[in-house]
């Protein structure tokens, strides 16, 4: 560089184009130069610069729309019981390499060096070779790459996904060896990297392989706990098996429904049961949807995040206790339950049918097509995404000529129900609906 600096392309981006993949628009770099030097030679240069991540060394830029992340060559390792990094400054890229979590993002690309404008790969760990063969390794011992930062372990499940990889073994025995190390970094960390596995496109070999190597243990203990038959007589796939199955079913844009199709099942282990007819799981939704807020709350997950998936959860059997057909008024409560969740539940809905049975796969697939064929007509007909009584609470008090009272409630409710069963009844059939309820109600 004409500063005397030296500049590489770094991190996913190189991978990236190994791959031929779609590149976004942002890029990481890293230097020799110090974050001071660093400041000092962009500012004259981006739109704009920041230094938040001046102590780890990174300053940030922005031109012409794209952002960059300058890092100075480094290594970092926790302190056995720190959740946050050390940080250590290299003066070569060899050594910064030398401490990426896997040899597939250990490569670089050296910008303005001995070829002059052709970049130069820099690849001293055969990251480029593991990629072809897809081969997940380390470029050092993986022991001492999961102890310098443990949630290398989990993101190793997402990257197996993501690119169908398989882990070599020194890994895998190093992730099982070094699993209870999670347990220092910081909740929050560990929902982000677990966001990222569920929304790859097909998350299924991640998921099994944190919980083949009890990673899943430290932070998620209810999805190994859910390796148990759904009916050993009759031998059906195990209950962990259907739910990384229905995980894969869902669209991987929709994180909140993958979500809510991990912990679907959740409460079976908790509630499983033998009768005359079988293994049975009573109630195992409302179970399941109190331990998905359990958990998710433990994860760090936002408030929207917890009511929505926990929702999902509570609801993901309503589909199934309509089994007589859609009536008008069963059509009315499964979307008032649903509430803002209804297309999710419906996708949750479908996604959990993992048959084999073709003939059920259909019958299910057709029940469902039915139901939101019917939604869609009794949309055209009444307000369906909003159903309250006819008339509100201010009316009912006029009314009956009282004030505010538990009252008011319970005759509200009534004229929802009635409502619900016959849809709408227009102003003067409910005041006449609400003096029937009134004359048995009254105080006396």
């Amino acid at each position: 560089m004409a500063h005397g600096f030296k500049l590489y392309l770094v991190g996913g981006t190189v991978r990236d184009l190994l791959l031929g993949a779609e590149i976004s628009g942002d890029f990481d770099f890293t230097t020799n130069a110090r974050p001071d030097q660093i400041k000092q030679i962009v500012s004259g240069w981006a739109d704009a610069v920041w230094a938040q991540g001046e102590r780890f060394g990174t300053i940030g830029a922005r031109k012409q729309g794209r952002q960059f992340e300058i890092t100075t060559h480094r290594g970092e390792a926790y302190n056995p019981d720190s959740r946050k990094p050390d940080v250590a400054f290299a003066t070569h890229i060899d050594n910064d390499l030398a401490r990426r979590d896997f040899t597939i993002n250990a490569m670089a690309l050296e910008l303005f060096g001995t070829n002059g404008a052709i970049p130069e790969l820099i690849d001293p760990h055969d990251g480029a070779i593991d990629l072809a063969q897809r081969v997940l390794r380390t470029p050092g011992s993986p022991d001492q790459s999961f102890d310098d930062d443990p949630l290398r372990m989990l993101r190793a499940a997402r990257f197996i996904a993501k690119y169908g990889l398989t882990a070599d073994s020194a890994l895998t025995n190093a992730v099982r060896a070094n699993a209870q190390r999670l347990s220092i970094v910081s909740r929050e960390r560990i929902q982000n990297e677990l966001d990222k596995l569920i929304t790859v496109k097909d998350p299924s070999n991640g998921l099994w392989f944190i919980v083949d190597t009890h990673l899943a243990d430290e932070f998620l203990p209810e999805l190994p706990a859910m390796r148990l038959e759904q009916d050993p007589i009759h031998r059906h796939k195990d209950v962990l098996a259907h739910t990384i199955a229905v995980v894969g079913n869902v669209d991987h844009a929709h994180r909140i429904v993958r979500l809510a199709a991990l912990f679907h099942d959740v409460a079976k282990p908790r509630t499983r049961a033998f009768g005359p007819n079988g293994v049975m799981f009573h109630h195992h939704e409302v179970v399941g949807a109190r331990m998905t807020r359990d958990r998710m709350k433990a994860l760090k997950y936002s408030t929207d995040d917890v009511a929505q998936v926990s929702q999902l959860v509570f609801l993901h059997l309503r589909f199934h206790t309509y089994s007589m057909g859609w009536t008008d008024a069963a059509v009315r409560r499964y979307v008032k339950d649903a509430g803002s969740l209804l297309g999710e539940l419906n996708e949750l809905t479908r996604c959990d049918c993992t048959t084999r049975n073709p003939k059920k796969a259909e019958m299910l697939s057709r029940r469902m097509d039915d139901l939101e064929r019917r939604i869609a007509e009794l949309r055209e007909q009444e307000e369906l995404d909003a159903i309250r009584p006819d008339i509100d609470g201010a009316a009912v008090m006029a009314h009956l000529g009282i004030g505010p009272s538990r009252l008011i409630g319970q005759a509200l409710a009534h004229l929802l129900e009635i409502r619900m069963d016959e849809g709408p009844l227009g102003t003067e059939e409910a005041f006449r609906r609400l003096d029937i309820w009134w004359s048995t109600h009254r105080p006396e």
